[in-house]
């Protein structure tokens, strides 16, 4: 199983992207598309890789700002927590707050919940349920390879904000 994973750092908040890609059958998934869609695509198909899933930890503006964008131009399934459903809707909104414009994020096509395995290609993914940033925020574990993409649960020598609507200290703790 060959991986190859790109960090594209996006938007007005500098806000973490990755393109996960399983070099064996060529398949990619983008987790956290935070801004310009077309761009992130880009580093998909200059790869020669095909985009099969749009994976979401959470629904904060700063990783949905390309999503719209993204899936018009993939029409990839979108995976998220079923907890993030109406802030992932309020998303523009929040965004307008900051001002900052986005698209209006399309809806989840696909709920994941703790424990659920979601294939890239040859590579498999596991699903962890980490609350407390925001509702519905989930991590991906990559095990063969020990990689976590973690949204904002953690941070280099910190954790995430929880001083955000919906965010509460003690869950992101107990994560």
């Amino acid at each position: 199983m060959a991986i190859r994973i790109l960090q594209l750092t996006l938007g007005p908040l500098q806000t973490n992207c990755y393109v996960l890609a399983c070099t064996t059958t060529l398949r990619a998934a983008v987790i956290d598309p935070a801004w310009d869609g077309q761009a992130v695509l880009d580093q998909v198909t200059n790869n020669g890789w095909t985009l099969d899933k749009i994976l979401l930890t959470h629904p904060h503006f700063d990783h949905v700002g390309g999503l719209a964008e993204l899936k018009e131009l993939s029409d990839a399934p979108i995976y998220g927590h079923e907890e993030g459903a109406l802030m992932l809707s309020q998303a523009q909104a929040a965004a307008a707050l900051w001002s900052v414009a986005i698209d209006k994020p399309p809806a989840v096509d696909i709920f994941v919940q703790e424990g659920e395995s979601i294939k890239v290609g040859d590579l498999q993914l596991e699903v962890l349920f980490t609350p407390g940033h925001s509702p519905g925020h989930v991590s991906f574990y990559l095990p063969a390879h020990h990689v976590l993409f973690d949204g904002d649960v953690l941070f280099q020598g910190s954790i995430g904000r929880t001083d955000l609507p919906g965010a509460d200290f003690d869950i992101l703790m107990a994560s």
